[in-house]
């Protein structure tokens, strides 16, 4: 642990962020002006500590701000560690601190905070005015008390668990409880075994005796750090506290560190709903390997997904965390843009094209298509993108053989031989006029790396967003790091795939077996908005990148608040009138728009709401593709479904859900393939997820006319 110039610990608590940020502008500058002092030397003869008569922790102190703010810091009474845990004005502050005390748990080594009435002593029912209505100790009534110790119960509030009946009474008491022993006790009442959760619950290191005064080693402990952080100097002290609600910068859950602080054999799948820190844990994956996990020439991180806007803002994100030394270590960017540099340079003589030019020569190429087939024009794209590019098919010997799994029209060999026809047309064309579709250039990088002798810098590829790249993207990231210690790092969310790809990650040559991890908790939507999202894909299969099937089973989310809300209009002019006033509302009340967003499908939609919203004298600031959202600038966000991926707001608009629009009436939706509509739908209701799954607050959804289909139960 980093000491300062005088021997001393200081460590910094998520709740003293979270009430740093509620404080006036004015002291928040006179305490970051202590905090410094403190960070320096918490012992100094001007930080004046004293007694807090009414604290039942008697390590509590209290030191002074001003004359009106105070801050509350836990000082042990052995050893040299401090904690900044609270700030506020003297009467909250003191309130605040009055019935908390801090522990270590005798069994899992973490610093807790619990609530307590007496000291010593909690009452297992009075103290938390649960109304109990089931049995009593129905939920875990098979779990003995040394199990529920284990997971982090603390023993003061073993009477307090034992008498829940059900989920809905242990949801009533989460805040109350340390948030370890919160999710291994949801995670038992979800349905896994006692073994599973340990398993989750515990590091993999072998389990050490527990010195329950022993506060350093309690701060290096997983769960503790997930709220308390050991400040390295000032001006990570000063960048934590310019953006305090930032916390992922900083306060990461265990689950997180175990993927991000190890060294790993080979490639590594994560899996996660929406809100679980997957990229989070990308990010600060890539600052740890750069900082411990290569060596050598290959001392270089990539770090790619699928979009511009994406790469964009994760570039933003590692700068928040990392020095100017480390980022030099770390190249982000999106697949295509790689690829199109890559191939520049070894003078590739084709233009890489995503349909601008393509589009017309496609039609010439179906135009030809033999009639005696009588497939509808759609078929052929539609082979073509789930067929033909994904498996890499340049001859019609290869079409032959190729697997058609999941089309929805069968072909015998002399059909698939006249349908050749068409895609041969059509790559000669593409030839004529110098034109390489995405897919094809990514084959061709593939194959100039694995004939050439130069090998790439990268001795890692951290891979954000895995469920919207295709098996040609994966067959090249494969090739682009040697197979060993730390290669691939891959996070993903098939429930969050909003394009056509699909990919079995072992048929593009990389093995994750027995490494293979998934993130659960959702830390940053209510769990109404987590519940509303998730049934918008109820019952449908969803893969999880490997050719095996993904579930949702211990998907929650540890906040809680208001169910979306689904509004229905006339008009076009009176939906954006109730949005008007619902903005004008949140202005009030919040000061800004800067944190909400209005969401819809399409642009040519989006800019109807743009004039609309400036009528009603709304400022809006449009996030655009590749460009990183500037938060500092005022006005309502207005953004599509797409673009607003790996964003999030405090509340979130969802705009023009019309019959139509949502889901857009594209070539897939009105595919005459039954398969092709199924999926063409599972991504639109993905889109929807997505957009709704942007929120920390609440959700709004609004229409008019005839409503989306996917909203026709919640209305």
């Amino acid at each position: 642990m980093p000491l300062n110039g005088n021997g001393v610990k200081v460590a910094i608590a998520s709740d003293f962020l979270a009430s740093f940020s509620r404080i006036p502008r004015k002291q928040q500058g006179k305490v970051l002006d202590f905090v410094n002092k403190f960070r320096s030397n918490p012992a100094m003869p001007g930080i004046n500590y004293e007694k807090m008569e009414r604290a039942k922790d008697k390590n509590m102190r209290s030191v002074r701000i001003d004359q009106a703010y105070r801050g509350i810091v836990l000082k042990p009474e052995s050893g040299n560690v401090y904690v900044l845990l609270w700030v506020d004005n003297h009467d909250n502050a003191y309130k605040w601190a009055e019935n908390k005390v801090y522990k270590i748990h005798p069994e899992t080594g973490s610093l807790q905070v619990i609530e307590v009435q007496e000291a010593g002593q909690i009452d297992d029912q009075s103290a938390y005015e649960v109304p109990f209505r089931r049995e009593t100790g129905a939920l875990f009534r098979d779990i003995r008390d040394k199990e529920l110790l284990r997971l982090g119960v603390p023993e003061e509030q073993l009477p307090l668990v034992r008498r829940l009946g059900d989920e809905d009474e242990l949801d009533e008491i989460a805040e109350k409880l340390p948030q370890e022993a919160y999710e291994a006790l949801f995670f038992l009442a979800a349905g896994f075994t006692l073994e599973e959760v340990l398993q989750e619950a515990q590091s993999a290191d072998e389990k050490q005796r527990v010195n329950v005064d022993d506060f350093e080693a309690a701060l290096i402990n997983p769960d503790s750090r997930r709220r308390f952080y050991v400040v390295e100097d000032e001006l990570e002290l000063a960048a934590i506290l310019s953006a305090p609600l930032e916390k992922w910068r900083v306060f990461l859950h265990p689950s997180q560190q175990k993927l991000v602080e190890r060294a790993w054999n080979g490639p590594v799948r994560v899996l996660g709903g929406a809100g679980t820190g997957k990229t989070v844990a990308a990010v600060h994956r890539a600052k740890w390997l750069a900082q411990h996990g290569l060596q050598g020439a290959k001392d270089r991180i990539l770090f790619t997904t699928f979009t511009r806007n994406l790469a964009a803002d994760i570039q933003e994100n590692l700068g928040k965390i990392c020095s100017k030394e480390i980022l030099r270590k770390i190249e982000v960017v999106n697949l295509d843009r790689w690829v199109s540099a890559f191939l520049r340079r070894n003078g590739y003589d084709f233009e890489i094209d995503y349909g601008k030019r393509s589009r017309e020569l496609w039609k010439q190429a179906v135009d030809m298509a033999p009639a005696e087939l009588n497939l509808d024009p759609s078929f052929y794209r539609e082979e073509w993108e789930r067929v033909i590019q994904p498996q890499g098919i340049t001859s019609a010997g290869e079409y032959m053989k190729a697997s058609r799994v999941g089309r929805g029209v069968r072909l015998n060999r002399k059909m698939r031989k006249a349908v050749w026809s068409v895609f041969e047309e059509y790559r000669m064309l593409l030839n004529e006029h110098g034109l390489k579709e995405g897919a094809d250039a990514m084959r061709d990088a593939r194959l100039l790396l694995e004939n050439k002798n130069e090998p790439l810098p990268y001795g890692a590829v951290i891979v954000d967003e895995g469920q919207d790249m295709g098996p040609q993207a994966f067959m090249l990231i494969r090739t682009m790091v040697a197979e060993g210690r730390n290669d691939l790092f891959i996070v993903g969310d098939a429930y969050q795939r909003i394009y056509k790809h699909k990919v079995v990650l072992g048929q593009c040559g990389i093995n994750i077996r027995g490494r293979s991890r998934k993130l659960r908790i959702n830390y940053r939507t209510t769990d109404e908005t987590r519940s509303w999202a998730v049934g918008l894909l109820k019952g449908i299969k969803i893969d999880d990148l490997d050719g095996g099937t993904d579930d949702q089973k211990g998907y929650k989310s540890l906040l809680h608040g208001v169910a979306p809300e689904v509004r229905q209009f006339q008009s076009l002019r009176d939906e954006v009138h109730f949005i008007a006033e619902y903005l004008k509302k949140v202005q009030k009340d919040a000061g800004s728009l800067n944190e909400v967003c209005l969401v819809a499908r399409t642009n040519n939609l989006l800019d109807q709401y743009r004039s609309a919203l400036d009528d009603q004298g709304i400022e809006v600031y449009m996030i655009r593709r590749s460009e990183p959202e500037d938060r500092a600038k005022p006005g309502l966000r207005l953004a599509t479904m797409h673009r607003v991926k790996g964003l999030e707001f405090d509340r979130v608009i969802i705009a023009g859900a019309n019959d139509g629009t949502v889901p857009l009436e594209t070539a897939e939706i009105t595919s005459s393939d039954a398969t092709i509509r199924k999926e063409a739908e599972i991504n639109e209701r993905a889109l929807l997820y997505v957009a709704a799954t942007r929120a920390r607050k609440e959700v709004v959804v609004t229409c008019f006319g005839k409503a989306c289909s996917f909203l026709h139960n919640m209305l």
